[in-house]
C-alpha cells in the first residue's frame, strides 16, 4: 500500500483531488488532500502574512503528524514549490516526488520567477483591484480550459482569494530533494501557452527523470482523473 500525498495549487484546496483521491483509494491506497492555509476550507485564516514557509510548513506538519514515510509526494501548479520544500527538509520521508503540471524551482527563486511577467502582472492588478492588494482573486474555471458546465461551476464556486506573498517569496533549497530516487514530471499538454513546458523539456533531458505528458489542460485531476491516478499508480 503506498501513501499519496496530494498537494494542490494556487486558488485551490484538497477538495479539487476528490475523483482522483477516490480512484488511488480504490486501489488499496491511503491517501492525503491537505488544504493549504487560507484557501478552500482554511479560507477563514488568509491574512497578508501567508506565504510560501507556511505553505511549506503545512505539508511538514501533515507528514510529522501523520506520522508519514515513504510518500508519494504529489505538487500540482503552484504545489510544485511546496512539494519542493518539503522534499528538499524531509528527503527520508519521501519515495516518489512527482510535478504535476507544476513549478520547478532552483534556489532563490520564487513563483512570479517562473512564470511571464505580464501573467504574474495580471495577478498583481487583480489583487490590487479587487483584494486589497495583498490577495489574487481567482482566474474562471474556462481560463484554464475546462470546457464541461458541471466542473466550470464546480471550480468557480470552490475556487477563492490565494494570498499573492507566496508568489514572491523565494524558496530556500539546500539540493536534497535530487536526491528522491524516483522523481516523475506530468505536463498538461493542450495547456498551451503554459510556463510549465519549460520544466519538462529540463527534466525529459535528464534520465533521473521519467516524463509523461497526458492530453488534457492544466486541472488533470478534474478533466481526466482515472488517466491521472493510473499515471501516479505507476509509481505506488
Amino acid at each position: 500500500m503506498a501513501k499519496f500525498v496530494l498537494v494542490h495549487g494556487a486558488w485551490g484546496g484538497g477538495w479539487y483531488w476528490a475523483r482522483t483521491a477516490r480512484l488511488l483509494q480504490s486501489a488499496g491506497h491511503e491517501v492525503f488532500t491537505p488544504t493549504l492555509t487560507g484557501l478552500g476550507e482554511r479560507s477563514h485564516l488568509l491574512t497578508r502574512d501567508v506565504g510560501l514557509e507556511t505553505h511549506i510548513e503545512d505539508i511538514l506538519g501533515v507528514l510529522k503528524y501523520e506520522q508519514l514515510s515513504e510518500v508519494v509526494l504529489v505538487g500540482h501548479s503552484y504545489g510544485g514549490m511546496v512539494v519542493s520544500g518539503v522534499a528538499d527538509r524531509a528527503t527520508d520521508r519521501i519515495r516518489t516526488l512527482v510535478y504535476l503540471d507544476a513549478a520547478l524551482p532552483e534556489n532563490g527563486q520564487a513563483m512570479s520567477d517562473l512564470m511571464p511577467p505580464e501573467r504574474f502582472a495580471m495577478f498583481v492588478e487583480g489583487a490590487r483591484a479587487r483584494g486589497e492588494g495583498w490577495k489574487i482573486p481567482p482566474m474562471p474555471a474556462d481560463w484554464w480550459g475546462i470546457d464541461n458546465v458541471e466542473d466550470r461551476t464546480w471550480i468557480d464556486d470552490y475556487c477563492g482569494f490565494h494570498p499573492l506573498k507566496t508568489l514572491t517569496d523565494k524558496i530556500a533549497l539546500s539540493g536534497r530533494q535530487k536526491s528522491v530516487r524516483d522523481k516523475v514530471f506530468i505536463l498538461a499538454s493542450e495547456y498551451n501557452p503554459s510556463p510549465f513546458q519549460q520544466f519538462a523539456k529540463r527534466t525529459r533531458e535528464d534520465p533521473a527523470w521519467t516524463n509523461y505528458e497526458p492530453p488534457t489542460r492544466h486541472f488533470t485531476m478534474v478533466q481526466m482523473p482515472q488517466e491521472t491516478a493510473d499515471l501516479l499508480l505507476r509509481h505506488a
